[in-house]
């Protein structure tokens, strides 16, 4: 009998604030854990002051342990690049800076083969128009945010940044994956 607990797999993303990709993913079935944090960058222990100095080389980002069999690295890969432009360079919407960089930073080497062939894909089919930037890493310097980061969309709803670009995010998600959405 196998442990439930080794079936699941973790990998981090880079959708821009992490507060928006974090709402979006809480929502995903199969994914059972969602933490906001920072990752590949220098420097121990990071701050969001920090970070978001630049200077750290720390992106912002969201650790999500998942269960494969209730939902594929596929399918996760999927609604990142649908949720954020994965086209634009260090920046997402209004946030710009290096934190803000779209990235897959993946643990295992089935999930880089799913992130390089899905890229191809969507490069090869011209889904975007544009070049995809995405960064495509081994997960290294993982620190979680500060706890108020944690749940903030859940949390802060009516928040104006919540508001304007978290909500429609996770509206999008809710429409197109409709049969990944948790009840």
């Amino acid at each position: 009998m196998s442990d439930k607990q080794t079936d699941k797999q973790t990998i981090v993303l880079g959708g821009g604030c992490f507060w928006c990709t974090e709402a979006v993913y809480v929502q995903v079935r199969g994914v059972t854990d969602v933490e906001s944090g920072y990752s590949n960058g220098q420097g121990q222990r990071p701050t969001y002051e920090d970070v978001c100095r630049g200077t750290t080389g720390y992106a912002e980002v969201v650790k999500l342990e998942y269960d494969p069999a209730q939902v594929s690295t596929r399918q996760i890969l999927e609604i990142f690049f649908a949720v954020h432009d994965p086209t634009q360079l260090n920046q997402q919407g209004a946030d710009v800076g290096t934190q803000y960089r779209s990235g897959i930073y993946y643990t295992t080497a089935e999930q880089k083969g799913e992130a390089e062939n899905i890229i191809r894909e969507m490069t090869n089919d011209k889904v975007f128009g544009r070049p995809i930037v995405t960064e495509l890493k081994p997960l290294a310097d993982y620190w979680p945010a500060e706890d108020y980061h944690q749940d903030f969309f859940q949390k802060n709803p009516h928040q104006g940044y919540c508001m304007a670009v978290a909500a429609p995010k996770v509206a999008k998600f809710r429409k197109t994956f409709r049969d990944l959405a948790k009840e």
